[in-house]
């Protein structure tokens, strides 16, 4: 029987929820500082924030993850191999549309050649690019998604809920809004890849297993955008 207070609720809904908003934030300060920038000559800082906004992302949400770790139900792993076969099939659905459909090269986004004249700057931003896209990311939108969201839209007090547990509305909804979230050339991508990591989580009922195909995904597209040089995939 769980016999959870009000306070112990309120500190799992921080720790689900707090890196996700945090996360999200940090999108919508790129664009307030964007926003700001002249027309002609703005400093690098205004026109591509982009490039000072991803490190602190990266170092603010990693902390926040760290800091509720213990928090999280994160569930059995032995459903590992599933997981890395799950994250390359997402892979390969993300960039399908290039492949099967002729759609256009992602040519623009976070460049890490900008900082081409400096090795350190270089491979500094490029380490932080790819623990941001491989270990932060996946950690703190399966928190969300699948730990928060997909529990929470069946119960309220989604702690009660044991995680995998299906409900029609909830996984339609999730899948729905991961959509959403990734609105662009990526939407139909996404919406397939929303719904293949919500099953994953009823199957193996396992946080954790959703955690390691995200960044198989992702660590896949890093890859894939160092290879190709279409940084619009970042």
């Amino acid at each position: 029987m769980n016999n959870s207070s009000p306070a112990t609720e309120r500190n799992a809904l921080w720790a689900y929820a707090l890196p996700f908003a945090v996360f999200m934030g940090g999108l919508a300060l790129i664009s307030l500082a964007q926003s700001f920038a002249p027309a002609e000559n703005a400093p690098l800082w205004l026109a591509e924030p982009k490039y000072w906004v991803f490190p602190l992302q990266t170092i603010l949400c990693g902390g926040l993850v760290l800091w509720f770790w213990k928090t999280y139900a994160w569930g059995a792993s032995w459903h590992i191999l599933t997981a890395v076969l799950t994250g390359l099939v997402v892979l390969a659905l993300w960039v399908s549309p290039q492949w099967l459909l002729g759609a256009e090269l992602r040519r623009e986004g976070f460049n890490p050649d900008i900082f081409a004249g400096s090795a350190a700057l270089y491979w500094g931003t490029l380490a932080l690019r790819f623990v941001r896209l491989v270990v932060v990311v996946p950690l703190l939108e399966e928190i969300f998604w699948r730990g928060f969201l997909l529990r929470y839209l069946i119960k309220e007090d989604f702690t009660k809920v044991p995680f995998g547990t299906f409900s029609w509305f909830s996984f339609g909804m999730v899948t729905v809004m991961f959509g959403l979230a990734h609105f662009g050339p990526d939407f139909l991508p996404a919406l397939l890849t929303g719904a293949i990591y919500n099953l994953l989580a009823v199957k193996t009922r396992s946080l954790a297993c959703c955690v390691i195909a995200h960044a198989v995904t992702n660590l896949g597209l890093g890859i894939y955008i160092m290879q190709t040089g279409q940084w619009g995939f970042w």
